[in-house]
């Protein structure tokens, strides 16, 4: 198989990485980035061209990652926590 060609990969995983893509171009990367990084995802989660699935986590990740991920309620408890936190430091270190 020469480098970058697809036809040894299942119909399924030509989906998943078509998926992908989509989901990078909406973020706004370019369609040759995209394309790039959708079918490493694809080679990471299946092993390759032709193998079966064995591992979802690459997948799973995306989206869930920092702040954005947390709920209103928990952002504001973590704020709150964080000014306690700047307020007993600032106490100490005027002793």
């Amino acid at each position: 198989m020469a480098r970058g060609e697809k036809t040894k990969y299942s119909a399924k995983q030509k989906r998943m990485a078509e998926h992908i893509e989509e989901g990078y171009e909406k973020r706004g990367a370019s369609a040759k980035k995209a394309a790039r990084i959708a079918w490493a995802t694809v080679n990471k989660e299946t092993g390759g061209a032709g193998k079966p699935v064995k591992n979802t986590a690459p997948s799973k990740k995306g989206g869930k990652k920092g702040a954005a991920a947390q709920s209103h309620a928990k952002r504001v408890a973590a704020g709150k926590k964080a000014a306690r936190t700047r307020k007993q430091n600032e106490q100490h270190a005027s002793h």
